[in-house]
């Protein structure tokens, strides 16, 4: 077997998931099995590298990587000696750790020895100079540290590294919005002219930024919101609103109202039309004053007419792929591309780290690359990023592919999609595969973190803690956009506190990769924008089953008549995305069998109904489960027991009292639950005590729920839990004693629980607590003694007013660590 063959086959795969077993049940081996991973996986990157030059090594080199590929082999079959071993047979698990000892000294001999020295030896045979040699061994080590620092520091997912990714975009996207405007004379001329425009004598008028995808016009548009001339012009009455391919209009019409006039439309519903003679009288009867509001990405007239406000005082800026007519629009600027220079500084910057090529590097070829990405930012932002750090013969490779990109057409933006698809089809399978997935969320919308990382669970046969290095990935090379809170960043992060955004260029990228086969073969089966109805091209071809493993639909109010038979039999994650007060579930759910995830998010103003529960009864398999926005009749005659059920999330959804203890009995219908989330819900009080039977809970979650006033009393009997959030929870006055009983519970979070008066002093029995956060609980002045019992305690957030009480708890408990938390309140996220 060839060395890059092994390395990229099942043999290594095979040994990392023994070696993840022995650390959770082999105390002798963890250690070694441990560091084995860490060595294994910090060398796979660097063979694949070599594997993707087509370069053939030095004899001597292929013997010495065929004797370690022989070696791994033999850990393999170690690993399986040390699971079958009985676990009293302690002679012989005695020699089996002995043995596990020997082989991490001779992995890691070669990782600091042998390995180093073939980098070190011109291994890819690219013409560097010794000086770059040494950056790029220098930049695998301390990726390999970064990576055993993560694995150590991660705990249930969302540890260091996707902190660290969060803050790095951040950088990032500060640095481009900062520079934006000042990379040349061609932007801030464009800048200027918009001014122009909007600050001209007109009282009103309606104006564009028009410009291919991915040309800078978002950009554009918010580094106007954020010119201080502008904002002194229209006195901070700037309103920015992202309309998107299928918006629903009547909503989108009463909101931007609502914000420029200051006026609530208490009176219209879901669905009613706002008539203008009324907004007219309404504005009229006021003082004109001047307001700007921008309408992102707009793409069709009889979208844009509805929410143009042709009253005194307002202007508003339309952002566009598509130039409106003069009927509509009163002045148009075309945003241009960027000029040579402008392009080359930018590409540098995510290429190289700073805004020109580095010494010994070929700048034709650097030029070549740039020219092929014809002056778009976004393509010369994702490109450069996935070139970063490569060799420069794959650089030469990647400029021959762009220049072949010959698209079908003479679309702009079929070319733009064509040359971006290049840094997808550079990335490792499994990376790939989970980009491709994107395009299954609705554009301009917020991902939530939760249901993206239980979707690549179900689907890839990953674990939660690959998946987070996944979205590191693909954030560190623009492929997508992390936003976060203050309160992000450490091994307990939930899906509130971090979402997912992706460029609607970057969308239809993904689109396009999943559209190419035929439509029963595709692997997702997407519909890419809102509409009334099923396309067409999906009720053509129900004669064949669609083999797609995800589906995903977006429309709005479905009637049982609106659905066709389809037979979806390797459907694992379904997404139905919709906008209206009912919706009837889609009867094919029962030719699912397959189906793992189910995610329903409704997008209108209210929560919305659900029928046909009845098919929830054929879904054997389903393990993850996400509503949002829905109201929850009482579960128990909706749906049989869901056997393998592990994780249940209802965001903004109106409970109506479906939790009553007389209705509801968890245990019965969700045997296997994990964890239960429940975010901004309404219309609960309390907790059934049946979910504290729920004997193999280990995650709680409630949060931002103001009607909740009572926990179970015997909250103790979950003895598996380990993660209790209740997070904002106003009107709840105390925490049951039984909390006392939580042996395993290590995240504790009752922060902004603003009607909390105590910490009941049974916490003191929580030996294996590691974090509280109690930030803004006001009325707690003063701790229970038993705190100092909390061995396991490393991490406290509070307030000042018990911050030194705190600091006398931390005397007594060694490693302990106590923060004040720094305020910060927003609900920017709901806008999304």
């Amino acid at each position: 077997m060839a060395v890059t063959d092994f390395f990229a086959g099942e043999i290594t795969t095979e040994l990392i998931k023994y070696l993840l077993l022995i650390v959770k049940k082999s105390t002798l081996c963890r250690s070694s099995a441990e560091n084995l991973i860490d060595n294994i996986n910090g060398l796979l990157p660097i063979i694949q590298e070599i594997k993707q030059t087509g370069v053939e090594l030095p004899q001597i080199r292929q013997t010495q990587l065929e004797d370690f590929s022989t070696l791994l082999r033999d850990g393999y079959e170690l690993a399986g000696k040390v699971l079958n071993s009985g676990r009293w047979n302690m002679y012989r698990n005695l020699q089996l750790a002995r043995k596990m000892e020997r082989l991490e000294k001779r992995v890691a001999r070669f990782m600091q020895v042998t390995m180093q020295a073939h980098v070190l030896a011109d291994v890819h045979h690219v013409r560097f100079n010794m000086e770059q040699r040494f950056d790029v061994l220098e930049h695998r080590l301390k990726a390999i540290k970064i990576g055993v620092d993560d694995r150590s520091g991660g705990g249930g997912g969302g540890g260091g590294c996707l902190g660290e990714a969060v803050k790095r975009m951040e950088e990032d996207e500060k640095w481009f919005e900062d520079s934006f405007v000042n990379l040349g004379a061609g932007i801030e001329l464009g800048k200027r002219k918009v001014k122009e425009m909007l600050m001209g004598e007109q009282d009103r008028g309606v104006f564009e930024i028009c410009g291919i995808g991915g040309s800078g016009k978002t950009t554009l548009a918010k580094e106007i919101c954020k010119d201080d001339q502008v904002k002194s012009y229209f006195k901070d009455k700037i309103f920015f609103f992202t309309v998107s391919q299928s918006p629903n209009v009547e909503q989108l019409r009463k909101m931007i109202w609502e914000k420029i006039s200051g006026c609530n439309l208490h009176g219209y519903g879901y669905g009613e039309m706002l008539p203008q003679w009324n907004l007219q009288y309404q504005w009229n009867t006021k003082s004109a004053s001047p307001v700007l509001l921008i309408l992102d990405d707009v793409w069709s007239a009889s979208v844009l007419e509805p929410l143009i406000f042709k009253i005194p005082g307002c202007k508003i800026l339309v952002v566009s792929r598509i130039k409106f007519p003069p009927s509509i629009i009163d002045c148009i600027y075309d945003l241009e591309l960027l000029r040579e220079d402008e392009a080359m500084s930018l590409f540098c910057h995510f290429a190289f780290g700073h805004n020109s090529f580095p010494r010994g590097f070929s700048q034709k070829l650097v030029k070549e690359i740039v020219d092929e990405c014809e002056g778009l930012p976004l393509a010369l932002k994702v490109i450069g990023s996935s070139l970063k750090g490569k060799p420069e013969m794959l650089w030469t490779s990647a400029k021959n592919r762009l220049s072949r990109c010959q698209p079908v057409c003479e679309s702009h933006e079929l070319q733009l999609l064509e040359r971006m698809k290049l840094s997808i089809d550079c990335l490792p399978e499994k990376v790939r595969e989970c980009f491709l997935d994107l395009g299954a969320f609705p554009e301009d919308k917020r991902i939530p973190l939760d249901v993206l990382i239980n979707m690549w669970v179900e689907l890839h046969d990953i674990d939660e803690e690959e998946a987070f290095h996944i979205l590191v990935e693909l954030s560190d090379k623009n492929l997508l956009n992390l936003v976060k809170d203050a309160r992000a960043g450490d091994m307990y992060t939930s899906y509130y506190e971090i979402s997912v955004f992706q460029h609607d260029v970057l969308r239809d990228l993904a689109i396009h990769m999943s559209n190419r086969d035929d439509i029963n073969q595709r692997k997702r089966l997407v519909m890419p924008r809102r509409d009334t109805s099923f396309p067409r091209e999906w009720e053509r071809n129900v004669d064949e089953p669609f083999h797609a493993r995800v589906i995903s639909v977006h429309t709005d109010e479905m009637r049982e008549m609106d659905w066709f038979t389809m037979d979806c039999p390797k459907a694992e994650v379904l997404i139905l995305n919709f906008a209206s007060s009912e919706y009837f579930l889609p009867p094919f759910l029962e030719n699912m069998p397959k189906l793992r995830a189910l995610i329903i998010i409704n997008y209108s103003a209210g929560n919305a109904v659900l029928h046909n529960m009845s098919v929830f009864s054929h879904l054997t398999n389903l393990r993850s489960l996400w509503f949002e926005k829905i109201s929850i009749t009482h579960l128990s005659d909706s749906t049989n027991p869901l056997n393998n059920l592990r994780k249940i999330s209802l965001v903004l959804c109106d409970m109506k009292n479906s939790l009553d203890e007389s209705y509801v009995d968890l245990p019965g219908l969700f045997p296997q639950l994990s964890e239960f989330t429940m975010d901004h819900c309404i219309n609960f009080n309390k907790l059934p005590s049946s979910i504290c039977r729920l004997h193999k809970l280990n995650s709680l979650s409630i949060t931002n729920c103001d009607s909740l006033y009572e926990l179970p009393s015997d909250l103790g009997e979950l003895q598996t839990l380990q993660v209790l959030r209740i997070y904002a929870c106003p009107h709840l006055k105390r925490l049951p004693l039984g909390i006392g009983h939580l042996v395993k519970l290590k995240y504790l979070d009752i922060s902004q629980c603003v009607g909390l008066r105590c910490l009941p002093e049974a916490i003191g029995c929580c030996r294996n607590l590691e974090k509280i956060d109690m930030r803004e609980c006001p009325q707690i002045d003063s701790l229970p003694s038993a705190l100092s019992f909390l061995e396991s305690l490393r991490c406290v957030i509070c307030d000042d007013e018990v911050f030194c009480q705190w600091k006398d708890v931390e005397k007594a408990v060694p490693g302990l660590c106590v923060q004040v938390a720094e305020e910060c309140h927003t609900l920017d996220w709901l806008s999304q």
